[in-house]
């Protein structure tokens, strides 16, 4: 009875020793500055981003070739992908490019195969491309849903499936995905571009459990959900002025650091980590009419 109760009470012992130990772990990361935090080094690690053509994905090639990244780069439009690899290779980077329609499962998986024999296994995943229409639900074509859903949501699925095994042979690497607050938000007007930034972030949080499951807490998982970013995807959208439109540099950096500081969540602005509380306690007539209503008015 008494190896039992010893038992017993040290199991409960070490349950609340991890409760408080991930506790005071988490406080630390959500109040401490990022560059208090430890950093790793990417040096010579290879990095691969999608949609590296313009807007966030370039501006993120470019912070990882200045912190000496080897570089892979996919996008569809090769002129813009194509300036994005001369741009790094003149920070003095190793850069090779892709031109990769992130909609067809075989171009990705093809793709990967090359950089594979060209590169080598990637280190750190970037998926970023990802496509925004910012029509009414029954005014978005069906092909147009097909091709969005395609891009923000199933390339991360191929793309996991031809990367993540290099990274779980050596427990190590990194995955990050390019999210949404209308992952969280089902926007009017963002029908089809909150459906897949749902699923991106369900795809993410489940892979991250799945990788803890397996013991490979080497591979790291970082989801991104800022709100409205200043960049062309925007341009279809008639956005109320009480909607904070986050420039690009600012995302690209507060990436790079979520990155270098194994961060599984970064929520810009900051402050917009109330919405997952008050969903949770508000009346939905509430919530609704304080976060929805006029955010998004799609001519």
């Amino acid at each position: 009875m008494s190896s039992q109760v010893g038992g017993a009470v040290g199991f409960y012992f070490h349950a609340l020793w991890f409760f408080l130990y991930s506790v005071v772990i988490a406080i630390a990361r959500n109040v401490l500055p990022a560059s208090m935090l430890p950093r790793k080094s990417v040096a010579g690690k290879v990095v691969l981003v999608t949609g590296a053509g313009n807007g966030i994905g370039r501006l993120l090639a470019e912070r990882f070739a200045l912190l000496g990244a080897r570089l892979v780069l996919w996008d569809v439009n090769e002129k813009g992908n194509k300036e994005t690899e001369s741009m790094c290779k003149k920070i003095g980077a190793e850069v090779t490019s892709f031109t990769v329609d992130l909609s067809d499962r075989a171009a990705i998986y093809a793709a990967a195969e090359q950089v594979k024999a060209k590169v080598g296994g990637v280190d750190v995943l970037v998926n970023n491309a990802g496509i925004l229409h910012g029509k009414l639900f029954l005014e978005t074509s069906d092909e147009a849903m097909s091709k969005l859903i395609d891009v923000n949501v199933k390339a991360h699925f191929w793309t996991l499936k031809a990367f993540l095994p290099h990274m779980i042979e050596r427990d190590e690497g990194h995955v990050v995905a390019l999210c949404s607050l209308a992952g969280f938000v089902g926007a009017a007007g963002l029908v089809d571009y909150s459906t897949s930034k749902y699923g991106a972030i369900g795809l993410m949080e489940a892979i991250a459990n799945e990788l803890d499951v397996m013991g490979k807490d080497g591979i790291k998982t970082t989801i991104v959900c800022p709100t409205f970013v200043q960049t062309g995807m925007i341009k279809s959208l008639n956005l109320s002025d009480k909607i904070e439109k986050l420039s690009p540099e600012y995302v690209a950096d507060r990436i790079i650091e979520a990155t270098l500081t194994n961060q599984r969540w970064l929520i810009m602005p900051r402050r917009m980590s109330w919405l997952f509380t008050a969903k949770g306690f508000l009346p939905t007539n509430v919530y609704n009419s304080i976060v929805l209503h006029k955010f998004v008015q799609p001519q």
